[in-house]
């Protein structure tokens, strides 16, 4: 039986059904799920059957599946609403919160402009026309009185406006906990879908099944290759526009402490147990970024040592194809932690940046690339993390 990677829960049993297609339709090994035996599905669509229950009851009943799909593993969790706005949606958005992360971010967005539905300036329009002015206005057992959805929800409005998804993600998580973007084409939707991807793991995307193509579309199938585990400790402006791009790309997630959990060792215990236990081993890659703002208490080499620590202790809890190191701090504090006596130099990602495998030590044969700070392409980061999963590493 396999730890399926992303759940949908949804409201209704045909619901779950339209949503969980658009991942077929991607790649994906997809179940939906009748009764809660397991199977070997990466996704899994499952149904509260919530939509018509009294709020306080469709809030336990949403809390309760996704607690048991977080305790299974499951990373991400794809909250499917009905995209004309019908049921106690604030209700079970609240009930989604409570049982993912501490700091969750749920993202709604009920567009699906294929079959007319936007979302406008906040507004949700059925071909055209606001949703409470159509027929759901009148619907028998849940008739939907509004059409502004943040007003709906008591939730926040906010105009996507950043260059990169990080930005965008930023701005979603200022907003939170619950924030309402709009979107009136399939190109809106795949932003939204890439600020998603780039909150990592607290985001909490709900929407109807538009939403939920593109989300399948920004995330690849599962492929057997493990994933490659990026350290990032260069302050250089180079260094950081790499990872900016690495961070765009669907199939990478991005961990970046605040300077305050670096400040004593309490504070980065329970940070870094955070990051261990929500690795996601599904994930192509995975980047670790040392803060840009350190203030005056936070030294490099304490910052070099502690990332790379708990970059070793992913490595051991986990299978990772390798490493990528951008910091000569870094590479120094991360292989000392894993205990290499040496680096057998194999060839070049890119001119200038060497790949080759650890020699010594608990993780000898490894795989790893070390690239200094201000060196490189905008897209070296990206390129050495896939050189890392391709590359078979050596146990000689």
């Amino acid at each position: 039986m396999t730890t399926p990677r992303i759940a949908i829960v949804a409201d209704d049993l045909t619901g779950a059904g339209d949503t969980a297609v658009q991942f077929v339709h991607a790649g994906h090994r997809t179940e939906l799920r009748l009764t809660p035996a397991g199977g070997d599905a990466d996704v899994v669509a499952i149904t509260t059957d919530s939509r018509a229950l009294p709020a306080e009851e469709a809030s336990a009943t949403v809390a309760r599946a996704v607690h048991d799909l977080r305790e299974a593993g499951v990373g991400l969790v794809y909250k499917k609403v009905d995209s004309t706005l019908r049921g106690p949606l604030r209700a079970e958005i609240d009930g989604a919160l409570s049982s993912w992360t501490p700091d969750a971010v749920a993202v709604v967005c009920p567009a699906f402009p294929a079959t007319g539905r936007v979302v406008q300036d906040g507004i949700l329009l059925v071909d055209g026309v606001e949703v409470h002015r159509t027929a759901v206005g009148r619907d028998p057992v849940t008739p939907v009185t509004e059409s502004d959805v943040a007003a709906l929800l008591g939730a926040e409005h906010v105009v996507l406006t950043g260059d990169t998804a990080a930005e965008d993600a930023a701005l979603l998580r200022a907003a939170g906990p619950v924030v309402v973007v709009d979107a009136r084409t399939d190109e809106d939707l795949d932003r939204v879908a890439a600020a998603v991807v780039a909150l990592g793991p607290d985001a909490l995307p709900v929407g109807s099944a538009g939403l939920a193509t593109r989300l399948a579309r920004s995330r690849p199938p599962r492929t057997g290759l493990a994933p490659s585990l990026v350290m990032v400790t260069s302050l250089h402006g180079v260094a950081r526009e790499q990872v900016a791009r690495l961070a765009d790309d669907p199939g990478t997630r991005l961990e970046r402490p605040e300077p305050e959990d670096l400040a004593d060792d309490l504070s980065w215990r329970r940070w870094s147990d955070t990051v261990l236990e929500r690795f996601d081993t599904e994930a192509p890659r995975t980047v670790i970024v040392a803060p840009e703002d350190r203030g005056g208490s936070l030294s490099p080499e304490d910052v070099s040592r502690r990332l790379g620590a708990l970059c070793s202790d992913i490595a051991e809890r986990h299978e990772i194809s390798g490493f990528v190191v951008t910091g000569g701090d870094g590479a120094r504090a991360l292989t000392s932690r894993l205990e290499a006596n040496a680096i057998r130099l194999t060839g070049e990602v890119a001119p200038g940046i060497p790949i080759g495998a650890l020699s010594g030590g608990p993780r000898h044969g490894l795989t790893i690339v070390t690239k200094a700070g201000g060196f490189g392409s905008p897209t070296a980061l990206l390129e050495a993390a896939e050189a890392v999963r391709h590359t078979k590493g050596s146990n000689e």
